[in-house]
């Protein structure tokens, strides 16, 4: 169909004092364009691949070598690795880091419900995997706090804390609070987990579902975060003050265990609480004082942790603190070498299978979040479905090495990336060290006091306690985001913490449909001798166009918000339904046009509209249909391409077709010309 531009030509425009570089006057001169026009001249094909089409070009595109490279990244970066310029930086941050695995591990392992061996098991098994797999070059894997005290709520409910008695595991089916007692050791509920999170982020991994960690918000995941933190300081309380209380499983854990602690507060280990107060002090001074103060004079951190943990060991050792006199609570055996590869139960998977989800989701979500960071300050790519990959082989590797859920630490990312790593390979050199601790020196820590471990992990909640002042950040970004941070903290604190993220995430799914649904409309003026449209309201020298109205909307018109859309319109040109019906009851046209306070045309501007569906089509419709009572003539302006085809499509479908200009001053011009004739 041969191309026909519209009769009316838009008046040459000079300005000036607005010239080009060379001096030559910018001009506007070329015929009023409708966007049909406008598709032909440039060419626009509407036509989209297939499906078959698209496949085939991606299996074009696939090579084998790409294939294995994608998958396994390490057989991309490690062939181009330059020695001489990184092999340095990652002996020296991989010896940091192993400093930090070891008392980090310990504590964290202590405070997943398992044996303290199990976190140095996590520093070796699947980090190794990791390095094979994952696209981020700078984050620690292991453990971490807020997935370890996930993990010993599942362990908590699934395990039978007596485990190894004949009794228990022959005659008692429930606990005296009347939960059943499952017949299964610690070890095995935590690998089990561990296992199905695996798997549960593999098959995440195929459905390429990495975006869904968007859903877990900067609000909801700060807000989730320090509420965790008090979870875990709960938890060690009992550490500091040398008792043994029942473990509590389900909602108000924390008041209760809080109530259980003032019951018997009459019973703590003053040993054990002197012990916890000096490594708290111990790890305060280094952390505040000696610790910045050293990062001046040398690049290698101050191992606090681990001197706190050798010192303690030391000091206990020497004086028998675990014996009958002092009665202080110590780690106990540490085997040595590796453990015994083991397959979880098969029907143990299927009681945490549900469990896991929030464990898989948040180990992820905090995953992504740390890469994102430093990918970003280094200019590299993380890609997220590639981490799910990698994080669910890992989980699955290390579940048969006695292994919790394999999450980043973000005290120890940070320290590897100012130590100056600059690959995964800084965790080869550290597993290698942690190798050496568990083949060899592991029962040297066996006399270490729970209460050392206790401190330590208390000094590390520093930083997520301080989270708090991030509250005010978000309360100045809106209300939403206010709702999603305090909503997640309380609940996560008051009932428990999987409840706590499954109330974030409906509440940030909601925060995305009302913001989805939020719209901002207003009047647009022309600024004086241009071809520029502004809000009359918040620009003072836009003017008023005689009988013409242009109204521009931003966000989308669908079926749950095109009511609002009529609404707004009408509240903007100043016409309501009342003035319709009126019109609608007269017996001539120009006896209804003294409805419209002169308007001849009215102009809706759809540059900032993302999306249109029938039900936002049949509401042009009806304004159309409105405004012809009141002989106003409706045209629709700068449309983006997936709009225009939606009322192109809608037209094809029968309905009457709108006519829609390239630009708003097209329409305008249009319009003015059309009233002239």
């Amino acid at each position: 169909m041969p191309y026909k531009a519209s009769n009316i030509n838009i008046i040459d425009v000079e300005f000036d004092k607005h010239r080009s570089s060379d001096g030559v006057p910018y001009l506007i001169n070329r015929n009023v364009l409708k966007q049909d026009e406008l598709e032909f001249m440039a060419g626009y094909d509407r036509q989209k691949d297939s499906a078959l089409t698209s496949i085939k070009g991606n299996l074009k595109e696939l090579k084998p070598k790409n294939i294995l490279t994608d998958l396994c990244p390490i057989l991309k970066w490690l062939p181009e690795y330059p020695l001489k310029k990184n092999l340095t930086n990652d002996i020296i941050s991989g010896l940091t880091v192993a400093v930090m695995h070891i008392p980090q591990g310990m504590a964290y392992g202590l405070l997943a419900g398992v044996d303290p061996i199990v976190g140095l098991y996590m520093a070796f098994f699947p980090t190794l995997i990791y390095v094979l797999f994952g696209t981020s070059r700078h984050i620690s894997m292991g453990t971490f706090a807020v997935v370890s005290i996930m993990t010993s709520k599942i362990v908590a409910t699934y395990s039978d804390p007596n485990y190894g008695s004949v009794i228990s595991n022959l005659t008692q089916t429930m606990s005296e609070d009347g939960n059943p007692v499952y017949p299964y050791s610690p070890f095995q509920v935590a690998t089990a987990v561990t296992m199905v999170c695996g798997f549960y982020q593999i098959i995440m991994s195929i459905l390429r579902l990495g975006i869904l960690s968007s859903l877990l918000s900067e609000a909801l995941v700060n807000g989730f975060t320090t509420a965790a933190a008090f979870h875990v300081l709960t938890s060690q309380l009992k550490d500091v003050l040398g008792l043994k209380l029942p473990r509590h499983k389900g909602a108000f854990k924390i008041i209760l265990s809080l109530k259980d602690m003032v019951m018997n507060i009459t019973n703590a280990n003053p040993n054990a609480i002197y012990i916890a107060v000096a490594c708290i002090a111990f790890m305060i001074t280094m952390n505040e004082f000696i610790k910045p103060w050293a990062s001046k004079k040398c690049k290698f951190p101050i191992p606090a942790e681990l001197m706190a943990v050798v010192g303690f060991t030391i000091a206990s050792y020497t004086l028998n603190l675990g014996g009958p006199i002092y009665k202080v609570r110590i780690v106990g055996n540490i085997p040595t070498g590796l453990p015994i590869p083991t397959m979880p139960p098969f029907e143990l998977l299927q009681l945490v299978a549900i469990d896991a989800i929030a464990v898989c989701i948040v180990s992820y979500s905090i995953n992504m979040s740390m890469a994102k960071i430093f990918a970003k300050k280094e200019y590299y790519e993380v890609r997220p479905n590639q981490e799910l990959l990698a994080l669910g082989f890992s989980n699955i590797f290390g579940s048969f090495f006695s292994c919790i859920p394999l999450c980043c630490s973000l005290s120890r990312s940070l320290i590897q990336y100012q130590a100056g790593g600059k690959t995964q390979l800084t965790s080869v050199i550290s597993a290698s060290i942690i190798l050496t601790v568990l083949l060899w020196f592991g029962p040297l820590f066996e006399t270490l006091p729970r209460a050392t471990l206790a401190g330590i992990i208390i000094v590390a909640l520093k930083g997520m306690f301080m989270q708090i002042k991030d509250l005010k950040r978000f309360t100045k970004e809106g209300i939403l985001e206010t709702a999603e941070w305090i909503g997640t903290f309380l609940t996560v604190i008051i009932i428990d913490i999987d409840i706590g993220l499954l109330t974030g995430v409906i509440i940030s799914i909601l925060a995305l449909y009302i913001k989805g649904l939020k719209s901002y409309s207003s009047m647009l003026g022309q600024v004086p001798n241009t071809d520029i449209y502004v809000d009359l309201k918040t620009h003072k020298n836009a003017i008023e166009l005689q009988h013409v109205k242009i109204f521009h909307y931003s966000g989308s018109i669908n079926f749950a918000t095109c009511s609002g859309f009529k609404k707004e319109l009408f509240d903007n040109i100043g016409i309501n339904q009342r003035v319709i019906r009126r019109a609608s009851l007269c017996e001539s046209q120009s006896e209804a046009r003294n409805f419209n306070n002169n308007l001849k045309t009215l102009i809706i501007d759809l540059g900032s509209v993302a999306h249109i569906d029938m039900s936002g089509y049949r509401t042009f419709m009806e304004i159309k249909n409105d405004m012809k009572l009141i002989s106003v003539n409706v045209f629709l302006a700068n449309a983006s391409d997936c709009v225009y085809d939606s009322l192109t499509h809608a037209a094809c479908l029968g309905h009457p077709a709108f006519e829609c200009f390239s630009t708003v001053h097209d329409a305008v011009l249009y319009a003015t010309n059309k009233s002239d004739l």
